[in-house]
């Protein structure tokens, strides 16, 4: 805590300063960006990870594809801005020259993961293929540099070796994520759908594994991981289903949190992601506009406290890079995350957005650059800082803003080398302080603190926060403001108002990239869902099929009886050219909105393999057109999969097949198809499930090009089970939709 003497000093200061009012400027102009972001100077700009470098740009990088179609592949690509409207491509990470001698000839390099700590940039990446063993042999390396932009220098080694399998093959080693964590540990996450995601921990310096793995989720559902801290849960977000089926792409990101970063991590729900009937809490996921499959997901905080999920995602339009099941096209897009009941949203589950959205603040407000921070203070001296960050501020008693402050929320945010003793005050309420190895946070007479890991060093460049939002106040220490921490503490004060002054420090430190801005309003609400209105028609299944009924192959083994359907799993499918399921259709309501419900039992049960069997309501046009939500098993998985299959080579009828995940599965599950015709005439089908057909969880949305057949289906018995297991109908209704 400041000394009572430099208090009354600094109030002097206050008082005998110019410029100390709150200013009444014009509002700075708004600055918008409208996703793709990576539209000015890529066609495509996969797996994106983003950083802000002490320079004050923004860097974003991406796994080694084309950068442009026709183009050569890339050993990795970088790129920068100030404000996220205009980027500037600056070039490979790697060159034949400078790529790992440890990666075999031809291997691809996927993936990159970029962090900031001990005084220089960290980037982890998949390398597809190790000189090590014959075939591919996924495995993650590491390269380390002075700036964001390189030169990169990779270690003579992965820094998680290949994985054998058992089987002669490897499991997948690929998509790195690190994380600092408050005990002051680096964790590594790495690995996707075949094998699961793993977590070890780290050598100080983020270039060896040491100790042993704790797999964090079941294989055949997540890949692409990201891990975030806040507020004393670590949130683990991956993607699931297909990153790269074309028009069909149906990638997803979905959410687990933990009070460790080793887990259990578990969703909204309690389900953990490593139950064979697999958790996870929707992130971000399609919602019939142009972008489908956004996933691989990057995250960041603004100036204004506001997070941000940076990604991938195909426009469904024009999904090829070049030829059809070639490269797909896809570019980086950003948009909000909200928190909304303790959980990470897109928009409060609007998802991607495809119309100008305010891109995320960059940059001080009272007059302050945060390029040479110490012109916007009185009492801090500009030092000549390093060629990278430039000029900085340096802080040995007591500093202030030279205009106050405006009264409300507010965030103060800086990169920071402290001294013995360091602390921030905003609104002549709030002080926060780094002191005797402990960040302590004070409100009045409200006074929290947390201790920080051994492993903090703060002679070291690190992110510190003070933000006040409504009723919460907290404060942070972090590498570099992507979800990592040291520490972080928190106070909720009922009805505390923060007054307008100058923010003012104490103590000594040195500052770079200084920002000082209103929070960002929060939004807590969730985004509106569809809602069942009035019974339209439907079937109980109370007496025989009726007119209304109509089969697409009829399977007379499915049968009518004590108010159910029930119908054997057929030894058939849909997808491809085999096209010899039998497929059952109710005639839908007229109108442009209305919503399908069934209630489905299916017992599949759990862990074992049982590939395809399903069951579910599907949207048709015709057998190479539709859209299918089922409870579907996958490998040691049960699932539900909101599928799609439509012609992506007119040329020869070539028809292409993906998904996307959407709740929980259950033997007893609830479904719905809620259908709209859109402004442009579109006809959008959006799914959801339920486990026990009173609270729903909406997912995602596939768009036909025009009104479709709606029915049940029952299939994917290929395990030459007997007898077939039986999926059991309660109902199938419609609705008006709300």
């Amino acid at each position: 805590m400041p000394s009572k003497r430099l208090l009354a000093a600094a109030l002097t200061v206050v008082a005998v300063a110019a410029g100390t009012t709150a200013a009444d400027a014009a509002p700075e102009p708004a600055v918008q960006t409208t996703n793709a972001i990576s539209s000015g100077f890529a066609d495509t700009f996969a797996d994106p990870a983003i950083i802000q470098g002490r320079d004050g740009y923004w860097y974003a990088y991406a796994t080694s594809d084309p950068l442009v179609s026709g183009g050569p592949f890339g050993l990795m690509h970088m790129a920068r801005t100030k404000d996220f409207g205009s980027w500037e491509y600056l070039g490979t990470v790697f060159d034949d020259q400078t790529k790992p001698a440890w990666a075999a000839p031809g291997s691809f390099f996927w993936a990159p993961d970029i962090r900031y700590f001990g005084g220089r940039y960290v980037m982890y990446f998949t390398v597809t293929d190790t000189a090590a063993n014959p075939g591919g042999d996924p495995a993650i390396g590491v390269a380390t540099a002075p700036t964001p932009a390189g030169p990169w220098t990779a270690t003579g080694g992965p820094v998680v070796t290949p994985k054998p399998d058992g089987n002669g093959g490897y499991f997948g080693t690929i998509d790195p994520a690190m994380l600092t964590a408050a005990d002051g540990k680096r964790y590594l996450y790495y690995g996707g759908f075949y094998g699961g995601i793993s977590v070890t921990e780290l050598t100080p310096d983020g270039l060896q594994a040491v100790g042993t793995p704790t797999q964090v989720t079941i294989g055949d559902r997540y890949e692409g991981s990201y891990v975030v801290y806040r507020d004393g849960w670590y949130y683990f977000m991956g993607s699931s289903m297909n990153c790269c089926a074309g028009p069909t792409t149906g990638y997803s990101v979905f959410a687990g949190r933990s009070r460790s970063p080793r887990g259990p991590f578990v969703d909204a729900d309690g389900v953990p992601l490593t139950d064979s009937r697999v958790g996870g809490t929707t992130v971000i996921t399609q919602n019939g506009n142009k972008w489908i499959g956004p996933g691989h997901h990057a995250f960041m905080t603004d100036a204004a406290g506001q997070d941000h999920i940076v990604y991938h995602a195909i426009d469904r339009g024009t999904p090829w890079l070049t030829n059809p099941f070639g490269i797909n096209r896809r570019p980086m897009l950003i948009d909000r995350i909200d928190w909304v009941d303790g959980w990470p949203r897109t928009r409060a589950g609007l998802g991607p957005s495809d119309t100008p959205v305010p891109a995320p603040t960059t940059g001080s407000g009272l007059g302050i650059d945060s390029t040479d921070p110490a012109a916007g203070l009185h009492g801090a001296t500009k030092q000549p800082g390093d060629a990278l960050g430039g000029p900085t501020a340096a802080i040995t008693r007591a500093a202030q803003t030279r205009q106050a402050a405006p009264a409300g929320s507010l965030r103060v945010d800086a990169d920071a080398r402290l001294g013995t003793s360091f602390t921030t005050v905003l609104g002549n309420q709030v002080t926060a302080t780094v002191a005797n190895s402990r960040l302590t946070l004070t409100v009045g007479r409200r006074t929290t603190s947390v201790n920080l890991p051994a492993a903090f060093d703060r002679t070291q460049w690190n992110k510190l926060s003070v933000q006040v939002s409504g009723s919460t106040v907290t404060a942070r220490l972090d590498d570099a403001g992507l979800g990592e921490v040291y520490g972080e503490a928190r106070l909720t004060v009922a009805g505390l108002s923060l007054g307008s002054a100058p923010v003012r420090w104490f103590g000594s430190a040195e500052l770079d990239n200084l920002t000082v801005r209103p929070v960002a309003k929060p939004v807590t609400k969730p985004a509106d869902v569809p809602q069942t209105g009035k019974l339209l028609s439907g079937d109980d299944f109370d007496g025989a099929l009726g007119a209304d009924w109509s089969w697409v192959r009829p399977d007379a083994k499915a049968t009518v009886a004590d108010g159910k359907l029930s119908w054997p799993l057929q030894n058939a499918d849909l997808v491809g050219s085999g096209n010899t399921a039998g497929l059952l259709f109710h005639s839908v309501p007229a109108g442009d909105r209305w919503i399908a419900e069934t209630k489905l039992h299916l017992d599949t049960g759990e862990g074992d393999i049982r590939n395809y069997q399903q069951a579910g309501m599907i949207a048709y046009l015709n057998d190479s057109d539709f859209a299918r939500l089922g409870n579907v098993a996958i490998w040691r998985t049960r699932q539900t999969e909101y599928g799609r299959e439509l012609v992506a080579r007119p040329s020869d009828g070539a028809t292409s097949y993906g998904a996307a995940a959407i709740g929980r599965s259950a033997p007893t599950l609830w479904m719905r198809l809620a259908y709209q015709k859109n402004a442009t005439g579109e006809h959008v089908y959006r799914a959801a499930t339920s486990v026990d057909g009173k609270n729903w969880t909406w997912g995602a949305a596939w768009v036909l090009p025009s009104a479709a057949k709606l029915g049940l289906y029952a299939h994917g018995e290929f395990t030459g089970a007997n007898p077939a297991p039986v999926a059991t109908f309660d109902y199938l209704k419609f609705y008006e939709s709300k």
